[in-house]
């Protein structure tokens, strides 16, 4: 029963949002309503756990999500964004555009955590779009979630790969080997696929994109009249690069294990990005002034105050499913099958994530519960842990929706509806999911 109340709970809240039009904050309650006081969490315990959800996530990414957007804004009011896409056209062309971003997405920042990714390079992936044609911002949208969970997943030193690798035992130089084959070419292969699928009438823009609401604002806000009066593009780029460096040296010192605590100071990802919106800060007031900077910091805490009500409510709903035990209900479903042959083994281990990964909303959390419900049956499968841990990333990107606040994080930052956030998000982390799984089953047979 809780696994059929949770997709109850899951199919109320896009029937509502999608089919009658209630707005996101309002349906996500009442489906952490429902699911709380059906299974038995309890009145109390039920109305806790959103509050605890909607805290926690805020303690986790309400500064990433303040800073990047205000860092954000300042760079585009500078003109900064208009000339790192001119850049891009010219370099690789607006038809490669997509392929260039997911493959740098997947392989250059998974040391950066999503929700730090998406919050920096939405706005790149934003103003791209309209190079490509009418259909450019859903495959730029598509190839930057593909890319950023692709990496994560997969790549060393991703969040999920990681975690995945210690929970099985699995050394990180195996892992790294294969990857950094399988993170790229999924992102690859789902870009192209999903690029495909554009080219009907999948796409509508007037019910997909929401050009008037968010980060759309920003849009009009380019306070520069020309070229010149904005900082050459690697200075414009600094408060984006500094971070990620910073970032990137303090996962990579705790991985080779050389950190100390004030590396791990300097690594932090909310220090990191402030060090960006202090030197974003600087460049505007030096290049707009104190009355345009004022005017896009203004525009950035306008976006940022719906952006993190959106994402903390949508943490809410994660964590009354938490509290239903569902986890439980798989770990005996895993139990039971633990000496199947490799094949269903694979696809068990994929679809323990996968379901994880539909009830909790969260790649990292469903990869390590798989792989914490997994591990200690791993002696009972007659195959390389490796090969388990694979599918397991495989299966934890399946389908993100309505129940991870990174789905809220996307909307808003790449300026879609929640439709178009379906038709983007949500599908192409389904395609990647599937075309990784033969990729997997395919590592089976080499190791």
């Amino acid at each position: 029963m809780i696994v059929l109340h949770t997709v109850i709970a899951i199919v109320l809240v896009v029937g509502l949002i999608i089919k009658a039009k209630v707005d996101p904050v309002i349906s996500l309650i009442l489906g952490s309503l429902y699911l709380g006081l059906a299974t038995g969490v309890g009145f109390v315990a039920t109305i806790a756990a959103i509050a605890t959800g909607f805290g926690e996530i805020m303690a986790e990414v309400g500064l990433l999500i303040g800073f990047g957007v205000l860092i954000g804004a300042l760079l585009h009011a500078m003109g900064a964004f208009r000339k790192m896409v001119a850049l891009l056209v010219t370099g690789v062309g607006p038809g490669r555009l997509p392929y260039a971003l997911t493959a740098a997405v997947a392989t250059v920042f998974p040391s950066i955590y999503v929700d730090v990714q998406v919050v920096l390079a939405a706005p790149v992936a934003r103003s791209s779009g309209p190079y490509i044609g009418r259909t450019g911002l859903p495959l730029m949208a598509g190839a930057l979630g593909t890319g950023i969970f692709a990496g994560f997943v997969f790549v060393i030193p991703g969040l999920a790969a990681v975690s995945i690798a210690g929970l099985l035992d699995i050394p990180l130089g195996s892992w790294l080997v294969y990857g950094l084959v399988l993170g790229p070419l999924t992102a690859l292969v789902t870009t192209l696929l999903f690029r495909l699928l554009l080219r009907g009438k999948y796409w509508k823009p007037a019910s997909d994109e929401r050009v008037g609401e968010a980060m759309a604002e920003l849009e009009s806000t380019e306070l520069v009249t020309e070229d010149t009066a904005t900082p050459p593009l690697f200075v414009c780029l600094l408060p984006i690069l500094v971070p990620l460096v910073m970032i990137a040296f303090g996962a990579f010192a705790e991985l080779l294990g050389f950190s100390t605590d004030f590396i791990a100071f300097l690594g932090d990802p909310n220090l990191a990005l402030f060090v960006g919106l202090l030197g974003a800060y600087l460049l505007c007031r030096r290049t707009l002034g104190a009355d345009g900077t004022g005017r896009a910091m203004n525009e950035g805490f306008h976006t940022t105050g719906q952006i993190l009500l959106i994402t903390g409510i949508g943490g809410s709903l994660g964590a009354v499913i938490g509290e239903t035990g569902l986890d439980t209900v798989l770990a005996d479903l895993f139990t039971a099958d633990a000496g199947a042959p490799v094949i269903l083994s694979i696809l068990l281990a994929w679809f323990v994530a996968a379901v994880l990964h539909l009830a909790i909303g969260s790649v990292s959390v469903a990869a390590i519960t798989a792989a914490g419900i997994i591990g200690p049956v791993l002696g009972s499968v007659e195959m390389s842990p490796i090969v388990i841990g694979l599918a397991i990333a495989s299966g934890a990107m399946f389908a993100l929706q309505v129940n991870s606040n990174f789905f809220w994080m996307f909307k808003s930052l790449l300026g879609l509806s929640t439709q178009g956030t379906f038709k983007t998000l949500t599908v192409v982390t389904s395609i990647a999911s599937v075309v990784s799984l033969p990729m997997v089953m395919a590592t089976a047979l080499i190791t």
